[in-house]
């Protein structure tokens, strides 16, 4: 019996399931419950989302695609917060917290949050983006969480008039902010904070979220993993799922652990890149567009969108392999997926840009696959 389980579970695991099923639909096996534990395994508490980024279109096909993205069961729909979009070619770039106020009130269930914001004191005081957040939580209770990172030149350098700072200083402001922010959401007398960046006197949040915010910390390095650790209540990450095992989920845990944090509670969430092409011709398409000059050396001290842009000829082919999921059918999808869970992550969060046809597509051919429910 366990063998022909096995053997179930391998077959799921590619495009034998049409054979099965004899329809091209992943939909269409439904397992029972115990063969649903067995299947499910390490990916028992695996999350998928989706990331909307901040470019491409207006803001009500933003909240279209929050709408999408909770009819098929997305977990959360995070927005990118940007002030200029990463590249001139994506030629949008909303205000997210009142785009993400409207994708709550049109949404129920589904959870929205920022992919990140940076309160380090430039662009936002942390006070504001605390209460921001709380005022959402009261409003919709359970429903946000708060992606933070140190920021990017393009969003925050404008509002830095002695110059952009370096990434010590920034992760010490953002260390910073996520204590200040914290302590207004829990603190029920006026109290003062004497930070080095960061000071308040006499200071008191009327307004207090109705849950704890979950806080999704950004990093990418060694480094920043074990602030995350520290700080955060979650990791945020973009990395290969070599990486990620090795070094990023490793020093965020340990880290963790030495403040005495329950790690099993503490999710561990990456980012896919999708690129809805074939990979023979897909690393050209990505160059031509401009989206790998985020991958670009010294991209996050750039202020200028259409600098970026041309930037993205200097990204060799092997690092724009290393960073895009090139997606030509669901199986692209779900192996890149399986790939990430299997390298120890709890969470990930897919890149559609704000185009519903590719979260339905997602929705309809990927999830049912990491669908745990009984029928």
């Amino acid at each position: 019996m366990q063998n022909l389980l096995w053997q179930i579970q391998r077959s799921l695991k590619t495009k034998q399931l049409d054979e099965i099923t004899k329809v091209n639909n992943y939909s269409a096996f439904i397992p029972n419950e115990k063969m649903i534990h067995y299947l499910s395994g390490c990916l028992a508490h695996l999350k998928i989302s989706v990331n909307l980024g901040e470019g491409y279109n207006d803001p009500m096909r933003f909240v279209e695609c929050t709408s999408v993205a909770e009819k098929y069961g997305f977990d959360t729909v995070w927005f990118g917060d940007h002030l200029l979009p990463w590249i001139h070619n994506q030629n949008k770039s909303a205000f997210a917290w009142s785009v993400m106020a409207s994708a709550l009130e049109r949404t129920k269930n589904v959870k929205i949050g920022p992919i990140v914001t940076s309160p380090i004191g430039g662009r936002y005081h942390p006070a504001i983006i605390g209460q921001a957040a709380a005022t959402l939580d009261n409003m919709y209770p359970g429903r946000f969480q708060l992606g933070v990172g140190t920021g990017e030149a393009i969003n925050e350098a404008h509002f830095f008039p002695n110059g952009w700072p370096k990434w010590q200083e920034r992760i010490d402001r953002l260390s910073e902010a996520v204590v200040l922010m914290k302590r207004m959401w829990e603190s029920e007398e006026y109290f003062n904070n004497q930070g080095k960046y960061f000071k308040m006197k006499n200071f008191y949040l009327y307004t207090k979220p109705k849950t704890n915010i979950p806080i999704y910390f950004a990093a990418q390095g060694r480094k920043a993993a074990s602030y995350s650790g520290v700080y955060g209540d979650h990791l945020v990450t973009v990395n290969s799922p070599e990486t990620c095992k090795d070094v990023i989920f490793l020093t965020f845990e340990n880290s963790a652990k030495k403040m005495g944090k329950d790690t099993s509670k503490m999710e561990k969430m990456v980012e896919i890149s999708l690129y809805f092409a074939d990979k023979n011709t897909g690393v050209e398409e990505v160059r031509r567009s401009g989206e790998a000059g985020f991958f670009a050396d010294n991209s996050f001290n750039e202020t200028d969108p259409r600098k970026l842009q041309k930037m993205s000829n200097t990204v060799v082919d092997e690092t724009i392999a290393a960073n895009f999921c090139f997606v030509s059918s669901p199986d692209d999808i779900i192996q890149a997926i399986e790939k990430y869970s299997d390298a120890g992550a709890t969470h990930v969060e897919l890149v559609t840009h704000s185009y519903p046809n590719r979260i339905e597509y997602i929705g309809q051919k990927v999830l049912p696959y990491f669908n745990k429910k009984a029928p």
